[in-house]
């Protein structure tokens, strides 16, 4: 193997192993302006790969390039979907007047 290769997957393995520690050590109540801030950075990712997608020349550019920019839009879509349903876990219950046309809205 490549020396290279070799010392980028040293620092892979690395980056695996302190992000894992860093997130499990984060507080539910900071999960939630966690998850904004990582759509942020998933949003300039996805930038990111659509332009080296657009420069990309061989096949093997274009196809890395395009798995690049589902797996992108797949954290991005998915990180709101999440932060959406977190957000609305924070919302208090509406009394039983407001929650439908039932029977208890009804008495009078």
């Amino acid at each position: 193997m490549n020396e290279h290769l070799i010392t980028l997957l040293i620092y892979f393995v690395l980056a695996i192993f302190i992000g894992f520690e860093v997130i499990s050590k984060v507080p539910t109540i900071l999960h939630t302006p966690l998850m904004s801030g990582t759509n942020a950075i998933h949003g300039i990712i996805l930038v990111g790969a659509l332009l080296i997608t657009a420069h990309a020349q061989t096949p093997v550019d274009i196809v890395l390039g395009f798995v690049a920019v589902v797996l992108a839009t797949t954290n991005v879509v998915g990180g709101f979907a999440v932060t959406d349903r977190m957000l609305e876990m924070f919302k208090g219950r509406r009394p039983a007047r407001e929650r439908g046309n039932g029977e208890r809205g009804k008495e009078r």
